[in-house]
């Protein structure tokens, strides 16, 4: 038997904290493709808890695409883009996003974590303030604290709480926003944030993970839900690990934002370049969600939504104020959200409870994510389950 090294007392403390606070978390293995039926922990389930959204993640002309890139390209970047790993596939997909988008430049990252701690800290610093939603994902909070910037967090979607904010502060700085909103699946007031930054003179960054490839005019997401250009949103921040269904980040913006990140983003100067191999993936995605095809599952996805909100109506549930493939149902405290997903769970489908610090306390969740790849037959199995549980509860 190996041996193993005593743990601090601390940690321990923390751990068993956590686990009175039904607040323990653990991995799950998932023993198939990213599918709505997968094989977790040897078990088949109908999953709704995937950021797929589009049904993408094993599409096969991604598999095709990645398989053919890795044979002229190779696997690995070797290297960071500045010394010797930016490839032509990588270039490839920055013209095309860009394209898409209608900025002047697009840069890679290898996550979109990265992204925004590479975005945010060389932008911001103890001169330039940030100020930013309340419920932003943990990476725009990080990149914040990185940058050891002043930071201050508005109510959530509430736009005089934003200028209120704005207007006290005398520096200019950095307003920050999801798109969609990770967890609640409501979409920002971009348009009337976009006025506000405008008006004061601060940088605007929005992070749409959740919204690009589904909503909007050709999956162009938030930037064309809310009819905002390049000009009136300097810098957008999007990740492939959601609707593209592969891996990896990128930031669109000017020219010279991209050269100032390019000197100063220290997540991209020092980081290997994400994979050629898998940048040939993604641009297969880019064309499919730019395709008819593309179309037609932005509609099956809005066409699941509905159905799911309607059925929702006759049970006692809070649904969130979503009409994203984000849809969530509060539970209020961990323990019930726990015992919910466990019985769903036993009549065969996988929905994550969602529990603090996630999400506030009191804000327990599940956190139920439709997809494309979803059949009609899945949406009545997940309807019916859910009625079944909560009614019994």
């Amino acid at each position: 038997m190996k041996p193993v090294p005593k743990s601090p007392d601390w940690m321990l403390s923390a751990l068993e904290e956590r686990r009175q606070q039904n607040l323990m978390r653990r991995t799950v293995t998932l023993g198939s493709p990213q599918i709505p039926h997968a094989k977790i922990n040897t078990q088949d389930y109908a999953a709704f808890c995937s950021n797929d959204y589009l049904g993408l993640a094993n599409h096969p002309a991604l598999i095709q695409a990645l398989h053919d890139t890795a044979q002229e390209y190779g696997v690995g970047g070797g290297s960071s883009h500045l010394v010797c790993g930016h490839l032509t596939p990588h270039q490839q997909l920055e013209d095309a996003l860009a394209d898409w988008l209608g900025y002047e430049r697009v840069m890679l990252f290898s996550t979109g974590y990265m992204a925004n701690l590479g975005v945010i800290s060389a932008l911001a610093g103890k001169g330039r303030p940030v100020i930013q939603d309340k419920l932003n994902h943990a990476s725009l909070i990080d990149g914040a604290l990185l940058a050891q910037a002043t930071m201050r967090r508005y109510l959530h979607g509430d736009v005089a709480s934003a200028e209120k904010l704005l207007s006290r502060s005398t520096d200019s700085g950095l307003l920050i926003t999801d798109g969609v909103f990770s967890m609640d699946g409501d979409v920002a007031p971009l348009s009337e944030l976009s006025n506000l930054a405008i008006k004061h003179d601060w940088m605007f960054m929005v992070d749409d993970a959740h919204g690009l490839g589904c909503l909007g005019e050709d999956g162009r997401g938030c930037l064309s839900l809310a009819g905002l250009d390049a000009e009136r949103l300097p810098i957008l921040i999007g990740t492939f690990g959601k609707a593209f269904g592969t891996a990896g980040a990128f930031v669109a913006t000017s020219h010279d934002y991209a050269d100032y990140l390019t000197q100063f983003a220290r997540p991209y100067i020092y980081t290997t370049a994400m994979s050629p191999a898998m940048a040939g993936a993604t641009l297969a995605s880019l064309r499919i969600i730019q395709s008819s095809e593309g179309q037609e599952r932005r509609d099956r996805l809005s066409a699941h939504i509905a159905y799911f909100r309607q059925r929702m109506q006759s049970l006692p549930v809070v649904l969130m104020a979503s009409e994203t493939a984000i849809q969530p149902i509060l539970m209020g405290d961990s323990k019930t959200a726990l015992q919910i997903s466990e019985r769903l769970k036993s009549l065969g489908v996988w929905c994550t409870a969602i529990r603090p610090p996630t999400v506030p306390i009191g804000g327990a969740r599940l956190r139920i994510t439709l997809s494309a790849a979803h059949s009609d037959a899945d949406l009545v199995l997940l309807c019916d389950s859910l009625e079944h549980v909560l009614i019994a509860k």
